[in-house]
């Protein structure tokens, strides 16, 4: 029986809430359950106010035997942030003003450099980029059958990333990089020729993210995860078979990563979201409407919506 929570983001003080919701106890300085275990669905770090706590709580947890992690595209980004390139000249993620403004509240509250830094970066890297369970599959953010078949040749016995991968893992352009980016940060599909739209930051883009778990009957703007104000531009054709994974759903399958709102929900008859934006801090996503998710698998063979259970960010 596993509880998997979503994307935590440095908040810890939900994260005890919602734990103590669901009865598990701080025993000897390890949150547990006596019969229960958790699931952490990655994407522990960046944003939030409590990052270290958030850490030490689930290292704890998974070292004690209390819980199981998989990696979040943010921990692949710690790691890469923190580890050189093989001339010394940079770093695989390099230190961009873009990328240490994602960064900088993580790097502040555990000290750049430090042995904690280190030490945590050494624990991320322990963490699998799937679990593949009796009953259940647990990924970050896109199950996707090709990508995973490109990673097994970059990833160890426990799906956990091969120390001397992570250099191609990172390198732009290469079939690694980018089933990676797949199954950490979601299926991006081509538009159609020469249909493109502008980003928030005023950025063309010719590719959108897609709802991958939507099956049937899809157009481009169906399956489109972008703003409200550019859906419109985007064409009511139908994407061709080929682009989508699909999901057999011969298992219950549980992401996080897309920041979803309102009351949790299911994805699909064997398909669940838990990431509910207990980091965002925007005007059309509220202090009081965000929130830390989890969902109570006990066995079951389809999502049952009581089973969900969240903790509001204040």
């Amino acid at each position: 029986m596993y509880d998997i929570i979503g994307d935590i983001h440095g908040h810890a003080t939900p994260l005890k809430n919602l734990l103590k919701k669901m009865n598990y106890a701080e025993i000897d300085g390890v949150w547990q359950h006596p019969e229960r275990k958790v699931i952490f669905l990655g994407d522990f770090v960046d944003r939030g106010p409590e990052q270290l706590e958030v850490i030490n709580i689930a290292k704890s947890m998974v070292e004690r035997g209390y819980a199981q992690a998989v990696m979040g595209n943010h921990e692949f980004n710690a790691v890469a942030w923190a580890t050189p390139t093989a001339d010394g000249l940079d770093y695989l993620r390099t230190h961009s003003d873009k990328n240490q403004h994602q960064h900088k509240a993580f790097l502040a509250q555990i000290g750049e450099g430090s042995e904690k830094h280190f030490e945590v970066v050494e624990w991320f890297k322990t963490l699998p980029i799937f679990l593949d369970l009796e009953g259940l599959r647990v990924i970050h953010a896109c199950w996707h059958p090709a990508s995973l078949q490109v990673l097994a040749d970059f990833t160890d016995e426990k799906d956990c990333i091969k120390s001397d991968a992570w250099a191609e893992l990172n390198r732009k352009g290469s079939q690694a990089y980018d089933a990676l980016e797949i199954v950490l940060k979601g299926l991006e599909i081509p538009l159609p020729g020469g249909v493109d739209f502008e980003d928030k930051d005023g950025h063309s883009r010719k590719h959108i993210r897609a709802k991958w778990w939507e099956l049937e009957g899809l157009t481009y703007r169906d399956l489109a995860m972008v703003p409200s104000d550019v859906i419109d531009l985007i064409p009511h054709t139908p994407i061709p078979d080929d682009l989508l994974p699909g999901y057999a759903g011969d298992k219950l399958l549980f992401v996080g990563h897309y920041w979803m709102t309102g009351e949790p929900v299911a994805l699909s008859t064997h398909i669940a979201c838990l990431d509910y934006s207990i980091a965002a801090s925007t005007p059309s996503n509220r202090p009081d409407e965000r929130k830390l998710c989890a969902y109570r698998w006990s066995g079951e063979n389809e999502i049952i919506q009581d089973n969900f259970i969240s903790v509001k960010h204040i």
